[in-house]
């Protein structure tokens, strides 16, 4: 038969006692510090992981038509800005140039006859001029002769009507001097408006035989590319693709019960998985978007109809990235990220409330220089318009 257990004793007691006390103490000063921690730090920080890595896409397309005779770079090849990506057979675009060039030294041919054609008007007139007061003469001179009977009245008929005759044709000469005269009026042979026009035409010719070397906008990484040799491609039809890795964002998805707080300028640290907790990206909030992401979708959400059920929306806020942490560890279009907002302060707009001073993306490959199509065409104006030796004067007898 067992013998009863024994009572606690009393030292059993204040011991348990003394745990659960100790216990309480902690899960109250645990509070108590979260509460504090809460208050001072943690309200002012919005965290996510529903972050993503953003960047440009810069489509490479042909500005014209053409077959592809080489394709210079494959994917994950890096790129700069101006370098030859896609070649296009060029032999259409050479003869077109050769016809500019010879329709510009044609076009200059004939615009220096027509100032030649002024210059035969004008003496033209000239010598109409004189005939009209040869036959201004002869009839005077018939006159005094009739007055003395010294000629018959066909004689002075005559005279009379060479006078008229020479006087419809000084006439006849003065509107085709007008007429050559307006085709040339206040202008040169190098810059009369058909000069120009051919000009023009050379240029254009000049341009689409360059743009048969379809070149890199901007410094990057090839992506995308889907374009073969041999391949007829239209204007606008995508090639490839260059990523610039120096012009990443990132997309940071909120939910909209933490939007509260957040505010253009605000710092966020950032880690990517690629890289682990150990390096740490700074950028601040660049915008919030004007719409949800479900707003924004190809087939965006219809609630109007059938049973609904509330689901909290998220907005994409655009965080910018320092440039210098990015060439330090580069991060790639897509990536998953961690953010947290530091909402502390909140003095800052909530939309943009002026446009940018600068554009925000530009480049200037395709800012040809001028220099080589100028100087060709100064060489066919001179080739076909060069200095005439001026024919002499003839003295009067």
């Amino acid at each position: 038969m067992s013998t009863p257990s024994s009572p606690p004793t009393a030292n059993g007691r204040s011991k348990r006692h003394m745990l659960l006390a100790v216990i309480a103490i902690a899960f109250l000063a645990a509070g108590a510090a979260y509460g504090a921690y809460w208050t001072m730090v943690g309200r002012y920080w919005e965290n996510t992981d529903d972050a993503y890595v953003g960047g440009n896409q810069v489509a490479i397309t042909p500005r014209i038509a053409g077959t592809v005779i080489a394709v210079n770079v494959d994917d994950t090849d890096r790129v700069t800005a101006g370098e030859t990506l896609v070649k296009l057979d060029d032999s259409d675009a050479k003869l077109a140039l050769r016809q500019a060039e010879a329709q510009l030294g044609e076009t200059v041919r004939r615009i220096r006859q027509a100032f030649e054609t002024v210059k035969q008007n004008e003496a033209n007139v000239a010598r109409k001029r004189v005939a009209l007061r040869q036959a201004g003469y002869d009839l005077n001179r018939r006159y005094r002769l009739i007055a003395q009977k010294a000629i018959s009245r066909e004689a002075l008929s005559h005279a009379w009507a060479a006078a008229r005759g020479a006087q419809s044709d000084l006439r006849l000469a003065l509107a085709r001097l007008a007429a050559a005269r307006a085709l040339v009026a206040g202008a040169t042979v190098a810059n009369h408006p058909a000069v120009r026009q051919a000009e023009a035409q050379v240029r254009e010719a000049y341009l689409a035989l360059s743009r048969c070397h379809i070149i890199s906008p901007v410094n990057g990484y090839i992506a995308k590319r889907s374009v073969q040799v041999g391949q007829r491609v239209a204007p606008g039809a995508p090639l490839m693709a260059v990523v610039p890795l120096n012009q990443l964002w990132v997309k940071v998805n909120l939910k909209e019960d933490k939007l509260a707080h957040v505010r253009i300028g605000q710092p966020v640290t950032l880690t990517s998985d690629i890289y682990g907790g150990g390096v740490v990206f700074h950028g601040k909030v660049e915008g919030l978007s004007p719409g949800t992401g479900g707003a924004f979708a190809l087939l965006p959400p219809q609630n109007a109809s059938g049973n609904w059920i509330k689901i909290i929306q998220r907005l994409p806020v655009r965080v910018s990235l320092n440039i210098r942490e990015l060439e330090r560890h580069p991060l790639r279009i897509g990536l998953s990220m961690r953010a947290k907002i530091d909402t502390h302060d909140r003095s800052g707009p909530v939309l943009a409330a002026a446009t940018p001073a600068q554009p925000r993306y530009a480049t200037t490959v395709y800012a040809a220089s001028p220099t080589a199509v100028e100087a060709l065409i100064r060489r066919i104006i001179n080739v076909n318009n060069p200095p005439l030796t001026p024919a002499g004067e003839i003295s009067a007898p």
